[in-house]
């Protein structure tokens, strides 16, 4: 019992770190239609800004804010130089997605001019290494920490598209942009302001990797960025619900697989992707997919 419980809450810390960077990605599809694949690597920007500020201040909510802004004009910059110029034109969803492997290649190797390609370690507050005892597991409470805020951030994001006016214009816009602008809402503003969003989780969710696993190069958004996506399909792209339910699935998968069947470890980086395959073949909407007619997120 206790293993499993161990299991249990490392499996709760991965699979809110994927549904923090699944998020963003799920809502910018729902309004663009586009994969952001530099989204990832918006994450690795957050959290090598939480590394230079904490290490030039030595105050850690500091250099989250600073990860979160720094992410944030990154993500609506992205929109703006790359993205909004395509759509402006009306050009093929396919040049879209080209250009976003652009911005991607672009992010990783000016970090690794800036910083090299050597792994750095991550400082952190000693307090997420306090260890906390949980029906006779031990666990760190940067695990606990990172669950609870995953589910709040959750239940904020959800609260703000249903119930704010803004939240609620993000849904209209999703759903049908051009009659949007008719009705003289400034759709540059929402989708920048989903950007926003999306790249402030997305560093959330770099800066807890980097507390988890205290290590961070320019490519460390490549492959949690790919899982995250991963799960964000899995769950059903468009929906910001299903976008966290689809990375809890992961990480549970993941690090449940490991642990009851080690022999097999070496090949869990590959789970994400069998579940994008199984998804896709048997319910390509994903768990909670909706219908793209009727509605968004």
């Amino acid at each position: 019992m206790e293993f499993i419980t161990q299991q249990f809450l490392n499996a709760l810390s991965l699979g809110s770190m994927y549904a923090l960077i699944a998020i963003g990605y799920t809502m910018v599809y729902g309004i663009l239609r586009l994969i952001n694949f530099a989204h990832g690597d918006i994450m690795m920007v957050g959290a090598f800004s939480a590394f230079v500020v904490y290490s030039m201040s030595g105050s850690f909510s500091l250099a989250v804010l600073a990860a979160i802004i720094v992410a944030s004009i990154t993500g609506v910059l992205t929109y703006k130089i790359a993205y909004k110029p395509l759509l402006d034109k009306n050009t093929p969803k396919i040049s879209l997605l080209i250009t976003a492997i652009g911005v991607s290649f672009f992010l990783e190797n000016l970090f690794n001019m800036l910083f090299g390609g050597v792994p750095k370690a991550f400082n952190y507050p000693e307090i997420f290494d306090k260890s906390i005892h949980i029906f006779g597991a031990i666990t760190n409470f940067s695990s606990i920490f990172i669950a609870i805020f995953t589910i709040l951030v959750l239940i904020v994001v959800l609260l703000f598209l249903n119930k704010t006016k803004y939240g609620i214009a993000i849904k209209a816009i999703a759903f049908d942009m051009n009659t949007v602008r008719l009705m003289g809402i400034n759709v540059d503003l929402l989708i920048m302001i989903v950007f926003v969003i999306g790249s402030s989780l997305a560093s959330l969710g770099g800066v807890f990797y980097a507390i988890s696993y205290p290590s961070i190069d320019p490519l460390m958004g490549v492959l949690v960025g790919l899982k995250a996506f991963a799960a964000a399909v899995l769950g059903g792209i468009g929906s910001v619900a299903g976008a966290a339910i689809g990375g809890f699935i992961l990480g549970f998968s993941e690090i449940f697989i490991v642990a009851f069947f080690p022999d097999i470890a070496g090949y869990k980086d590959a789970i994400a992707f069998v579940f994008l395959i199984a998804i896709l073949l048997f319910k390509p909407t994903g768990i909670m997919g909706i219908d793209f007619e009727r509605g968004r997120f």
